[in-house]
Formats: C-alpha cells, structure tokens, sequence
C-alpha cells in the first residue's frame, strides 16, 4: 500500500454513516462536534455551511469534507442532500489529518473531479432506488469518497512551510517516510533512513523534523504502533505476529510499548472493540 492508503487505513475505526434527506421550505439543522470526519453533499437545491469563522455558499453538485468533525449549522430551502461521518481514532490524528482545515469546500464549477462526482452519483442511486447489495455498496462507496474528499485537499497546491503534503511531495523525507510504511519492521536507524533520503544523518533529521512535526524515529514508533491497533481491530492475528510485522522483537516489548501509548494492553484493546 502506499503511504496516503495506509493512513487512511489506519485511522478508520468503524463503519461509516450516512443518509440523503429532502428538506423542503426553510430549514436548520444545527450538528455538533464529531470524533471523527463529516461530509455533505448537495444533490439539489442550495443551502449555506457555516462554523466559526467560515462559511460556504452550497449549490447541486457541491461537497464539503470536514475533516475533524466540527460542529456546523446548515441553513438551506428546498434542499436534497447526501451527508455522512466517519469514525476516525482522533486520539492518534496522523499528521495527514492534523494539516487539513476545518473545512474544505469542493464546487462543482471549480476544477474537474470525475472520479467523487461519480461516487456521489453511485451513492446517490443507492439510496434512491435500493438494490440488492446496497448494504454492501455503500460502505465501499462511501470508503471512495472519504478517498477522494481527501485527494481533492492533498493534490491543491499549498505552497511553502511544513505539513504531511509538504513532507510526502519532498523527494529526500518523502522517500524515507515510504520505507519506513514499505517496512514497518525493520530495525531502522536514523543514518539508514538518512541514505535512502540522500543526506546527511544531521541534514536529514532536521528536514524530516521540520516538515512532518517529529524526529524520524519517533514518527516510526508512531507508525508501527498505529499500525498495530488497526490489525488489532481488523484480525485475529496473533500478538507474536503482529509485534513481529511492526518490528518488536519480543510480545513482550511490544505489549509494554503499546500500553504506554493506548494506555492498555494490547489484548484488552483488541478484547474492548470486538475484533
């Protein structure tokens, strides 16, 4: 998987939620904090988005994501609209998430977006007219959109400074970010990821710091441990295994690692959400 798929993976953390609602006559709906990301998508009418100190216009065909689940109020007349949220693991944001905005407002007339125009459309059939498999198709579709929401943001240009775009479209830190996803389990060192980078062990270090928020090596602890509670929540792999995929020599260490960030132990996590 590349480095945006794995993230994306990694902070998903249940299924995602949605609904298409017609509103006619003046409406309000007032929608309070989310741990998590929401979205809207106007399929008829017009309405207008507005949280502290943003607000956005809505006509057909326009999306709004928002990212860390804001409280919003939308004002709208004669509406149809397609909203939904996604549960994220908001207590471990990747830097990926942390560098979005509050909102981010996608127009239809603004720039071509075939591929989530042609989600939303998918979704927007579904619930029209369900079939059989609907209650398939609509997780995986709304996994689409949360996909494309997110590209739309990361491939917009975000000139200088720091943050996840800038550290992924830097040749050096962003090829050493790919390995350390490509090979959570080895035992790297900052001089390693330092030569795959094409710097200096110094140089390197600053420049990866700088960009992504922390040193590579507590990054790559972040990872790996990340990694490991989305296999907890997805499969039943043992817990030797999975410190041997993210790179612990032993259970053990892996189990005493794990319950200093998530504040329990592996097992009881896993035990706590089903899996």
């Amino acid at each position: 998987m590349d480095v945006f798929s794995d993230v994306i993976a990694a902070l998903r953390t249940g299924r995602p939620r949605s609904a298409l609602t017609e509103r006619r006559g003046p409406w309000r709906t007032e929608a309070a904090d989310f741990p998590g990301a929401a979205f809207h998508v106007v399929l008829r009418g017009t309405c207008r988005l507005t949280l502290p100190g943003e607000e956005a216009e809505l006509s057909a065909g326009d999306a709004v994501f928002l990212p860390h689940g804001s409280a919003h109020v939308l004002d709208g007349d004669s509406t149809v609209l397609l909203s939904g949220s996604y549960e994220l693991d908001m207590a471990r944001a990747h830097p990926l998430l942390a560098g979005f905005p509050e909102l981010v407002h996608v127009p239809s007339r603004q720039g071509p977006h075939p591929s989530l125009h042609a989600v939303v459309a998918l979704l927007g059939d579904e619930f029209r007219a369900p079939l059989p498999g609907a209650d398939a198709a609509v997780p995986l579709l709304l996994d689409l959109l949360l996909l494309y929401l997110m590209r739309v943001w990361y491939e917009r240009p975000h000139g200088g400074g720091t943050g996840w775009c800038r550290a992924l479209a830097d040749p050096a830190v962003g090829r050493a970010v790919h390995a350390m996803h490509d090979h959570p389990s080895r035992a790297w060192t900052v001089a390693d990821l330092a030569a795959v980078a094409g710097l200096s062990r110094a140089a390197f270090a600053r420049r990866f710091t700088f960009l992504v928020g922390r040193p590579p090596l507590t990054y790559l602890t972040w990872w790996r441990l990340t990694l490991a509670a989305q296999l907890l929540r997805s499969s039943d792999a043992p817990l030797a295994a999975i410190a041997q995929r993210i790179g612990y020599a032993s259970q053990f260490a892996f189990a005493e690692a794990f319950r200093r960030a998530y504040g329990t132990a592996p097992g009881r996590y896993r035990k706590e959400l089903g899996a």
